[in-house]
């Protein structure tokens, strides 16, 4: 009784085989059927397990006291590490000079190939006498050095103090009684044809410009120590030099030509080949530039708001020529935001791939300045104008953010001035963002959609067979009417 009740809610009521009836166009039919529903199918799950987002622009969500970090690696072939200065300024009032804690420097050749460690990792002494207070006559007492005689003097003294000044320069005009007074002193203490250990020289850059040039001079004053010793016996005749950058004055620098002698021999001519494993390590003393070029590399946090990036030449205690200052650069990294890892980056292209080479636009880039005096003087500025981008998730109806990124575009300008050139980095954050949202589809949508193909093709491909079989029994008929 029960079972016959059910059984009159039976949707799917079954037709005894021997009353059906099988055809070829219907087998047919039946074949093109199941391929068309796994090809349905096989679309209908790649759409499932494809992302999809949705993109929006809104205000900038970023918190007031966040800061903005900027990472960069930049290859200047013809600024020497010696006086290259990483600045930080914004609209707000912001000005970091020489930032040295997260910035890294390493001398390189013309061809961008390092030529040692990092150079100067620690702060260059800041000089606070620049030369006697009480002016008084002086006679030369250092002696002139050009291009014809440096070798031979260097050759011939175990240590050669070297002044490279210019004559329009206010630090070297400063320096020059106490430098020719010192000399003067060190001249009689060590007479250079008695004793023969160390002398004083000085090399105009006005008047030997290639001299200047072969030793990587971009400052005034330069006082460079030439020695020559272990040097030579371990570098093939190589002479070692190292910048001085102690106080200026004549008792300091007296004091600091004392100890360069200390550990010197009198007979120093013939003991030139004795080792210096005495020599003490002095703050005043770095070892000089033996390339002209630079590569500085490393990170700044700066505010979210306009403000630049600045490298160029800068000293408290030396004057530039401003024509001899090259900054042609090539830029291997200049980027913004957190540095992300390989799985995370190739996430995020995964996610955003029309954002794909936005977000280090300068890399590879290169901006050269030929020598000459056409050319000389010239600043090189980059408009960089910064966009964050946001990639969020909605999960369980819940906005889960996964990752940032900030993409720029880059336009920049060569500009002829009458200061030291500078390469300036404009970025100007912009107060907008854009926000990526990958929408997840719901597993129920999926399924529903699986159903709608199987019983929508299932049923196209019964009115079809339908159709097909109705008209091949009518054309069946009127051919049988024909023949009767």
């Amino acid at each position: 009784m029960i079972s016959s009740k059910l059984k009159s809610v039976d949707f799917y009521r079954k037709i005894p085989r021997d009353l059906t009836e099988a055809s070829l166009s219907g087998a047919g039919l039946s074949i093109v059927a199941a391929l068309t529903m796994m090809f349905l199918f096989g679309m209908e799950l790649s759409s499932y397990l494809a992302v999809n987002t949705t993109t929006s622009v809104i205000v900038d969500r970023s918190s007031d006291g966040e800061f903005l970090r900027i990472d960069f690696n930049i290859s200047f072939p013809a600024l020497s590490c010696e006086f290259a200065s990483v600045d930080v300024s914004d609209v707000l009032g912001t000005n970091r000079l020489n930032i040295t804690k997260t910035v890294r420097k390493y001398s390189i050749d013309r061809n961008l190939v390092p030529t040692g460690s990092e150079f100067h990792p620690g702060p260059i002494p800041i000089v606070s006498k620049h030369g006697d207070d009480v002016e008084e006559d002086h006679v030369d007492g250092s002696v002139s050095l050009s291009s014809r005689n440096f070798d031979s003097y260097s050759h011939q003294y175990p240590v050669l103090v070297v002044n490279f000044y210019a004559p329009w320069c206010y630090w070297s005009n400063r320096l020059k009684p106490s430098w020719e007074k010192t000399a003067k002193i060190i001249r009689e203490r060590y007479d250079p044809e008695m004793d023969g250990r160390i002398l004083l020289g000085k090399v105009d850059c006005t008047e030997e410009v290639d001299l200047c040039r072969r030793h990587h001079i971009q400052g005034y004053p330069s006082i460079r120590v030439f020695r020559k010793g272990s040097d030579i016996k371990e570098n093939q005749g190589h002479h070692d030099h190292e910048s001085y950058y102690g106080e200026r004055d004549t008792e300091s620098l007296v004091a600091a030509m004392e100890t360069y002698v200390a550990n010197i021999p009198k007979e120093a001519h013939v003991l030139a080949l004795e080792d210096k494993s005495n020599k003490t390590v002095d703050p005043a003393k770095r070892p000089a530039p033996m390339t002209s070029g630079c590569r500085i590399e490393g990170f700044v946090r700066v505010k979210r708001v306009p403000g630049s990036v600045v490298i160029s030449a800068r000293s408290g205690s030396h004057s530039f020529d401003p024509s001899q200052i090259n900054v042609s650069h090539y830029v291997n990294q200049f980027s913004f935001g957190k540095k992300l890892s390989p799985r995370m980056f190739h996430e995020f292209l995964r996610l955003t791939p029309y954002l794909r080479g936005y977000h280090d636009r300068l890399a590879g880039q290169s901006y050269i300045v030929k020598n000459g005096e056409v050319n000389a003087n010239v600043t090189i500025e980059h408009y960089l104008q910064v966009v964050k981008t946001e990639l969020v998730t909605l999960r369980s109806s819940k906005e889960l953010k996964v990752l940032e990124e900030y993409e720029y575009t880059a336009h920049s300008s060569l500009v002829h001035s009458f200061y030291v050139p500078v390469v300036k980095f404009h970025f100007e954050p912009s107060p907008m963002q854009v926000l990526v949202t990958e929408v997840p589809r719901s597993f129920s949508h999926f399924i529903t959609n699986v159903c709608a193909i199987i019983g929508g093709v299932f049923t196209v491909a019964g009115i079809l067979d339908s159709i097909f079989h109705n008209t091949l029994r009518m054309v069946k008929k009127v051919e049988l009417g024909k023949n009767i």
